[in-house]
């Protein structure tokens, strides 16, 4: 499977269902299928006072081993949905590092 990276205007874009209050910050799959198919992303941080966007970008950051500044989340700032938009990485990139890292979760199951 291939995650669905879309190229933008700005950057790529892709779609992550976070879910805050986590025991760990992980990937820990897809929710969904074909071009809805969304990142699914456990965070520690609660859902309060930015904590856990704050904790998503710095997540995405390391995973794509780039500046935070590089990743905006471009919608549902207060919604588990949230669209994510990467500055200065292609889509091949972007998916690239996320299929690396999801590979690493079916060879775990």
């Amino acid at each position: 499977m291939v995650f669905p990276v879309r190229v933008a205007q700005e950057g790529v874009r892709f779609t992550v269902r976070v879910t805050p209050r986590a025991s760990r910050t992980a990937i820990i799959g897809v929710v969904g299928a074909g071009d809805e198919a969304a990142l699914k992303i456990a965070l520690r941080a609660p859902p309060v006072e930015g904590r856990a966007n704050a904790a998503l970008i710095d997540f995405l950051a390391d995973l794509l081993g780039m500046p935070r500044s590089a990743i905006e989340i471009r919608g549902g700032q207060h919604a588990r949905s949230k669209a994510i938009l990467v500055r200065g990485r292609s889509a091949g990139d972007v998916s690239a590092a996320i299929e690396k890292t999801l590979a690493a979760i079916r060879q775990g199951d």
